[in-house]
């Protein structure tokens, strides 16, 4: 435990943070931390709220990067880090606002925006979302189930993957439903792309071709407008590719992991 949240260290070598997503924890990373860890100080962190982690007063973008930040103050910087979908927003934001502390990114099924506008066009249509955020009020644990229907949704492997995400949702307890709801907030109104520009470390963005929460374009775009980025797509893959393809997910990883 380092400080409000639940950090799991493991291994030797260059830190690298795992940061996971909505409603999920750092046990999800299952098989790939053994390997990580051959090679790499890895700490799995579970968000605020989430897991074993102690809940904030309201969970919000900044407030994630800040308890992160703490929790790895005593850790060897700067820290390359691994961020899935919520995690990849906490990661980008983190890399802007401390570039001292971040060395080099992995932006995994993630998304500047994850809502559709006029002129965002790779992503998921507001209403989609907001009737998540409706329903999580009225059934939480209905809720989170069918969101991760919704990411495993057209992947080559979506029913094993599936089945692999619900065993582990609520292996480390239930999340904060605050915690749940202000999360949720953050993936609906968190825009990024303005931001972006500002990102210099290196990055490896890594999308699967079937992913209909954090679309492959949305991934692309990232890849094409962060300053020094490059794109690795998964065909067959959703929106757990280091699950639903392991193998692809670590060649993927390979060539950034090589750097550290």
């Amino acid at each position: 435990m380092s400080g409000a949240l639940h950090v799991e260290s493991v291994g030797s070598g260059p830190p690298l943070v795992l940061l996971h997503g909505w409603a999920m924890h750092s046990g999800l990373w299952g098989p790939l931390v053994p390997r990580l860890a051959k090679r790499y100080r890895v700490h799995a962190v579970d968000l605020p709220g989430h897991g074993r982690s102690s809940p904030a007063a309201s969970f919000t973008l900044d407030g994630a990067v800040a308890a992160v930040s703490a929790a790895m103050a005593g850790e060897r910087l700067p820290l390359a880090v691994l961020g899935w979908s919520l995690g990849g927003l906490v990661a980008m934001r983190w890399a802007r606002v401390e570039p001292a502390k971040v060395r080099r990114l992995a932006l995994v099924s993630t998304s500047p925006r994850f809502v559709a506008g006029d002129d965002w066009p790779h992503a998921v249509a507001a209403e989609t979302l907001d009737r998540f955020a409706d329903e999580l009020h009225v059934a939480w644990k209905l809720t989170i189930q069918r969101f991760l229907a919704l990411q495993m949704h057209g992947s080559e492997h979506g029913r094993a993957t599936l089945a692999a995400l619900r065993q582990q949702v609520f292996a480390r307890g239930e999340p904060s439903p605050k915690a749940l709801f202000g999360a949720l907030d953050v993936i609906v109104g968190t825009d990024l792309r303005a931001e972006v520009a500002g990102i210099a470390q290196p990055a490896v963005v890594v999308s699967g071709s079937r992913d209909t929460l954090a679309l492959a374009d949305a991934g692309r775009w990232l890849s094409e407008h962060l300053p020094d980025a490059r794109f690795a797509l998964i065909a067959g893959a959703s929106h757990a590719p280091f699950l639903s393809h392991p193998q692809p997910f670590a060649a993927a990883l390979d060539g950034w992991l090589d750097d550290l």
